[in-house]
Order: C-alpha cells, then sequence, then structure tokens
C-alpha cells in the first residue's frame, strides 16, 4: 500500500495562519470602510445649536449602520465662530458647521433676516420668515459650495444684566453685547454702548467687566456662563433667530448614493425635532434660570419696549438695501404667507 506523507506540524501551522489571514481579509473587503467627517458650533453641547448637532450626528451613524461617522465639537473647540463658519465649511477646513445666523450676517447680510428687530418675535412668525428666507439660503449656500442640512431656532433674545432693565435710562446705562450689525445698531440708537461680538468672546468681556449686559437668549449652557455674572435676564422678545448648519458640497457629493440619503434624512429629522423642541424650551430655560438665582422681568415697561421698538426704526430698510433683490423677495414671501 501506498504510504502517504504527513505534513510536519509546522507546515500544518503555515497552512492555518495563511487560510485566517485569507479569510480576515475576505471579510475586510466585504465589510466598507467608515468614513468620518467633522462638524462644529461655537455654541455648548447642552444649547439649542449643540443639541442639534448632537441628534443629527447620531441619526447619521444609525442610519449607515456606522459606515459614515460625524464627529462633533462644541465650544468653538475647532476654532471657528459663527462669523467664520460659512467660509470654513466652504474652504473644507472643516467639513460641516453649525453657526449663529445673525454672526454669518456680520459677513453674509442675507441672514441678518432671523434677526431684525420685532419681525419675528413669536414661534409662528420665525417658522413663517424661515419658510419664506430658504430659497435665499439655498442659493446662497450652494454658490458658497455646500449645502443647507438643517436650522435651529433660539428662543427669543432678551437681555441678560446686572438688574433687570426698566426704564429708557436702564438702556441707556448698558454697555451691551450685541450678535449682528443690526441688534449693534438699535441697541446703540437706544442709547447704549453696543458691541458687535461673538458669544465666545462675549463671555471673557464680561468676566475682564468691559461689557455688562448680552443681548441673547441664554438657552442651555449658553446660559450658565451667563448667569454667573448677569444675574437678570428682561425678556424683551428681540427676534427669535435661527442657526444653520451646512455641509462642504464636495464632502457631501463624494458620498455614496446610501449615505447621502442617509445624510438628507437625519438633516431633515433633526429640523424637525430642533422646532418641536423649542416649544418647551423656554419654560424650561426659565426653571434652570431662576433655580440659578437669575431674576426674569417679563413684565417689561411699554417705555422700553417702545424706546426699542423707536431705535430699529428703519432697520428692515436698512437691510433690504443691503441685501437687495433676494430681501425684497423674502419679505413679499413672509407678508403674503
Amino acid at each position: 500500500m501506498p504510504r502517504f506523507a504527513l505534513p510536519r506540524p509546522s507546515a500544518t501551522k503555515s497552512i492555518l495562519l495563511g487560510l485566517v489571514a485569507a479569510l480576515l481579509a475576505v471579510t475586510a473587503a466585504a465589510q466598507p470602510a467608515t468614513t468620518t467627517l467633522r462638524i462644529a458650533t461655537e455654541y455648548p453641547a447642552t444649547s439649542m445649536p449643540g443639541l442639534g448637532v448632537s441628534h443629527f450626528v447620531q441619526q447619521v451613524a444609525q442610519k449607515t449602520e456606522g459606515r459614515l461617522v460625524f464627529e462633533a465639537s462644541f465650544d468653538a473647540a475647532a476654532g471657528f465662530k459663527s462669523a467664520d463658519m460659512v467660509d470654513a465649511v466652504e474652504a473644507r477646513r472643516i467639513d460641516a458647521g453649525d453657526a449663529f445666523a445673525g454672526g454669518v450676517a456680520n459677513r453674509y447680510p442675507l441672514f441678518a433676516v432671523s434677526s431684525l428687530p420685532f419681525l419675528a418675535d413669536s414661534l409662528p412668525r420665525a417658522e413663517a420668515l424661515l419658510k419664506a428666507a430658504r430659497p435665499a439660503y439655498e442659493r446662497f449656500l450652494q454658490a458658497h459650495g455646500q449645502r443647507l442640512l438643517y436650522t435651529t431656532p433660539w428662543p427669543a433674545s432678551g437681555i441678560w444684566s446686572r438688574k433687570p432693565v426698566t426704564s429708557p435710562d436702564g438702556l441707556r446705562a448698558l454697555r451691551i453685547r450685541t450678535y449682528d450689525d443690526m441688534s449693534q445698531a438699535t441697541l446703540a440708537a437706544a442709547g447704549a454702548q453696543a458691541f458687535n461680538i461673538s458669544f465666545t468672546d462675549a463671555v471673557a468681556r464680561i468676566a475682564a467687566g468691559d461689557v455688562d449686559a448680552v443681548l441673547s437668549s441664554g438657552d442651555g449652557g449658553a446660559g450658565r456662563k451667563l448667569w454667573q455674572y448677569l444675574p437678570a435676564f428682561t425678556e424683551i422678545n428681540y427676534a427669535m433667530p435661527i442657526s444653520i448648519a451646512t455641509i462642504n458640497l464636495a464632502a457631501y457629493e463624494s458620498l455614496d448614493d446610501a449615505a447621502r440619503t442617509a445624510v438628507d434624512q437625519a438633516a431633515a429629522e433633526t429640523e424637525a425635532a430642533q422646532w418641536q423642541r423649542i416649544r418647551s424650551r423656554l419654560e424650561d430655560n426659565y426653571r434652570v434660570m431662576r433655580s440659578n438665582g437669575v431674576v426674569i422681568e417679563t413684565n417689561v415697561p411699554p417705555a422700553v419696549t417702545g424706546a426699542l421698538k423707536a431705535a430699529s426704526a428703519g432697520a428692515i430698510r436698512q437691510w433690504q438695501e443691503q441685501v437687495g433683490p433676494d430681501a425684497d423677495e423674502i419679505l413679499r414671501r413672509f407678508s403674503g404667507r
């Protein structure tokens, strides 16, 4: 009978290792590689924009089963403030970003529309204004190499200060941070010393004593940065501005069809969640603010609101002159809602 030689133990081990390596290579080839993109905001994770970023990131990861991952950064940790975000996304210094529209307006006035004084001072009006402005936002962003993902509403802007603002003299005594050129002009016309600076820079200026008031909702984590210095909030309902989240167009188009669909769906779901969340957000904010010693003045004297509205006269016309036909289209769509 013929005799067959068995492989030596070392040879058997080599064969097995080769089979395992081949199997692992086939398995790895069968699993799509993970794509990682970066998204940033200058606001805290607990603010409305921060919650939106987290929701979007989670939804994308879930819908793609981890094949597409957005790494999020908050509190301007990526080095970009709202005024810089559109340019940063266009240049792909960051793949995607969430920016306060008022900050963007410092460079691109179109985005000031959501923070025009006393135009969108309620949730229904803010929703109608967004609907009217969205086509212009999308055209602008397309021209700047990016795609609008979703928007986030902010609670109505009020005045954080050392004590409630109860008179026009109180307005005139403020050294106040504002968030765009229009709000700076309005508060300056009311007699205050007004400074147009980012939220991140405002906190440092307050701590240094250069600023003693802030125009802001102070939402979420942003409020925690304010109430340690400014324990009063005057509810003037100046505006209900928005933040916008965008993605670099080349980054978006480099994704496969399934990933792009996941991004679009996650963005739509995030926007719906954010506009639903705002309905209870003000009540939640006020509860937390009061528990931390903030005095909230909701019965603002007519003399104060009257002075602010008088100071803002002509603001919309000035904005129309800056922006041109897009502004006229937005206001026409808004007034015809």
